[in-house]
């Protein structure tokens, strides 16, 4: 794997984490700006607002510019988004500001898929695509954790100055290896030729296919992240975990989802459908499991690893498969897929949070995820069906020859 594609991975680390610190900051946050947690709790919110918002937009502004300059662009723009956090001398303008950097971010997430793809052979996608992929889960393994510990010691306006230092670092590496040339499309065929062209990209999203798989996406993550966003109380409150092993509970799901990734990755190119309604499967399964034992400490545990594992094997799967279904819109695709990302993760919390306000405790999150798993794995289904009943039929007289992955068609699930 170049070590360009490795590289966007460390800088998904760096912006993944400030995504996800902020649920550790919100007592200091709230403590020092003078606002209610659940008020300080809305600059998640405006994150997320931010990433669905953004890619999409950023993605197609930034058609004809070289990827680097584009991610360098990026990464400046987000660098002073947090400075301007860790100065801010009130509320509106830290909200503002995680607007700002929020879009930055789904912007450079959009490239770096697109960049990621191109610089690997089209049968190792699903890989590329993994190794960018595992930054995230290294932000919640690794990046939150610190983050908290910081924030703990030297206030949150520390960790906004780390994030902030360490993307600087990221740009510079990035700048170093990355090619300087203008960018262009993957794979270069008669369906995805080499010149970026704004009206190909739109012409590419028209095809149901994709939009499915879109909603494949909201769906899985979203049934993923439900129960990690309320994880904390749900085992504090109803496990009876000592708060301060909180933590190291929580890293354990990120080691799973680091475990999940690499595995994703793996067959994220060679039988993808199959792997996402196994992985979609086995969460539906691991969330209502919770739900039922969350009260048992040692099967919590084991089920926090497990839906570590299972909310990120699908990730490479639903990143990759969109490039396949439209090859000739490299930069748009995953963009509109970076926002299907941040839906699932805007909604279902919401759900999840009615669920609690409604009386039902803490484990109904896990059953908000098990039930959006349900429907993700009949979406699922449902691309499956539409997958076979596109393939043209073989005859004894000419059997078609077996086009392979590598072409730009979908891989056979």
């Amino acid at each position: 794997m170049p070590v360009a594609v490795h590289l966007l991975g460390l800088a998904i680390f760096v912006q993944g984490t400030s995504e996800f610190m902020l649920s550790g900051l919100l007592p200091n946050i709230a403590a020092d700006l003078g606002v209610s947690i659940p008020d300080a709790g809305l600059l998640i919110s405006a994150f997320a607002i931010g990433m669905v918002l953004g890619a999409p937009v950023l993605a197609v502004a930034t058609l004809r510019v070289p990827r680097r300059t584009a991610l360098i662009a990026f990464q400046l723009v987000f660098v002073a988004g947090h400075v301007i956090g860790a100065l801010a001398p009130g509320y509106g303008v830290l909200f503002a500001t995680r607007i700002l950097s929020a879009v930055a971010y789904s912007g450079f997430w959009a490239v770096a898929a697109a960049t990621a793809v191109s610089l690997v052979p089209p049968q190792v996608k699903g890989k590329a695509l993994a190794a960018v992929g595992i930054g995230l889960t290294l932000a919640t393994v690794v990046g939150v954790p610190a983050g908290t510990i910081l924030s703990q010691h030297a206030g949150w306006r520390a960790a906004f100055w780390a994030v902030a230092g360490l993307t600087v670092l990221s740009a510079l590496s990035l700048l170093a290896v990355l090619p300087g040339t203008r960018r262009s499309a993957p794979d270069a065929t008669p369906a995805a030729p080499q010149t970026p062209s704004v009206r190909r990209e739109l012409t590419g999203l028209a095809r149901p296919q994709l939009w499915l798989s879109y909603l494949i996406t909201t769906l899985t993550f979203g049934a993923a992240v439900v129960t990690f966003s309320y994880l904390a109380p749900l085992l504090t409150e109803v496990t009876g975990l000592p708060a301060g092993w909180v933590p190291a509970v929580l890293s354990l799901y990120g080691v799973g989802g680091l475990i999940g990734v690499t595995v994703g990755g793996r067959f994220a190119d060679t039988a993808p459908l199959r792997t996402l309604a196994l992985g979609v499967a086995a969460l539906t399964l691991a969330s209502a499991a919770l739900a039922c034992t969350a009260t048992n400490l040692p099967t919590t545990l084991v089920l926090v690893l497990v839906l570590g594992f299972t909310s990120y094997v699908i990730n490479p799967v639903v990143q990759s498969r969109v490039f396949r279904l439209a090859p000739d819109a490299p930069t748009l695709v995953p963009a509109v897929n970076t926002s299907a990302f941040n839906v699932g993760i805007t909604l279902t919390p919401l759900l999840g949070g009615l669920t609690i306000d409604a009386g039902l405790g803490f484990p109904s999150v896990a059953w908000v995820g098990a039930a959006t798993g349900l429907l993700g794995l009949a979406a699922t289904a449902w691309a499956a069906a539409l997958q076979r009943r596109s393939r043209p039929a073989a005859t004894p007289a000419t059997v078609p020859p077996r086009i392979p992955v590598s072409a730009g068609t979908p891989a056979d699930g």
